[in-house]
């Protein structure tokens, strides 16, 4: 499980100190505040974020729209929520055009913040064609809230914040009940969902059911065995009406 990096594009630094205030007080990562769109490009190649805050008001040579054009231009797929005190239409159907995540309005309130965040992750997922997930710690009651899968992570609703869970650092996920555990090195989430529901959801050229309480991590196998796959000390069985398509995927690999 990692923070959401974001990065804040705004050239009013007062303004974006307080961005940065909320965000880390929201639980995010602020990977870093560029006051000019020009050094943007750069600095995302450099070190991508999760997600861009980008004033549209930018000083300097180019705008906040015209900075989102140019890394699109540079196939830098990174979301954006825009910040904007000036929502006339023209400057609307200007931005429109670069398809932002969501927008934000100053003055902007810390709730404002928030919901456009949850709002961009769920068009992350949308628009990768991806369904969706919330997970949470196994301490915490699970979320009803439907959750976010992309193509390599799945983002984890904590304590009103989103975090990322990294597909690759699951280990394997059990049902429990009408929810699923997942399980990674050193962490445990709780999904609201059943296994049947999620199973449908995973890549399964990655993750494999073997049975009717188990998917796995395929990659994360250290011991095949006749009745069992061992991953991280962790015993596993498998069961008797999968072990034959288990067989056949263990052969492709």
């Amino acid at each position: 499980m990692a923070e959401l990096k974001i990065l804040i594009v705004e050239d009013e630094m007062i303004i974006a100190a307080k961005i940065s205030l909320h965000l880390t007080q929201l639980g995010y990562e602020v990977s870093g505040i560029i006051p000019r769109g020009e050094e943007v490009i750069l600095h995302c190649q450099q070190s991508p974020p999760d997600l861009l805050l980008l004033d549209i008001n930018l000083k300097g040579s180019i705008d906040g729209i015209e900075t989102a054009t140019q890394l699109q231009a540079s196939e830098i797929d990174i979301p954006i929520i825009y910040l904007t005190a000036n929502a006339d239409e023209t400057t609307f159907e200007r931005a429109k055009h670069t398809r932002p995540h969501a927008f934000i309005s100053k003055p902007y309130k810390k709730l404002d913040l928030q919901r456009a965040i949850e709002l961009a992750i769920g068009r992350m997922a949308t628009n990768q064609n991806s369904t969706e997930e919330v997970a949470i710690k196994s301490t915490i009651e699970p979320t009803e809230v439907t959750p976010y899968i992309l193509s390599d992570r799945i983002f984890v609703r904590h304590k009103n914040r989103m975090v990322k869970l990294f597909l690759d650092d699951i280990l394997y996920i059990e049902a429990e009940r009408s929810y699923c555990r997942i399980q990674t090195t050193d962490s445990e989430f709780l999904l609201s969902m059943p296994l049947r529901v999620f199973a449908e959801k995973l890549d399964g050229g990655q993750f494999f059911r073997i049975h009717r309480s188990y998917i796995i991590n395929l990659p994360q196998i250290d011991e095949v065995g006749e009745t069992h796959v061992m991953i991280s000390k962790k015993l596993i069985p498998v069961g008797k009406s999968y072990k034959e398509a288990f067989s056949q995927r263990i052969k492709l690999i």
